[in-house]
């Protein structure tokens, strides 16, 4: 599993990296630090960058990230 930080798309808080090893379709591991603008929403199945209007349609596998 890679370093950084590991977040649950569907609560929005920090697990640890057994649960997150656990539950890959509805995790996402933070690399690095976040020094972009604006927000972000990003798929917790394929880690891609995705668009509003797909974040609000799968709550559960998206991650909204603010800047």
């Amino acid at each position: 599993m890679a370093k950084g930080h590991s977040r649950s798309a569907i609560t929005g808080r920090y697990i640890s990296r057994a649960a997150a090893a656990r539950h890959p379709r509805t995790s996402v591991t933070e690399s690095g630090s976040n020094r972009n603008s604006g927000t972000h929403h990003r798929s917790a199945i394929t880690g891609h960058y995705i668009s509003g209007a797909a974040a609000a349609r799968h709550p559960n596998t998206s991650v909204t990230e603010k800047a």
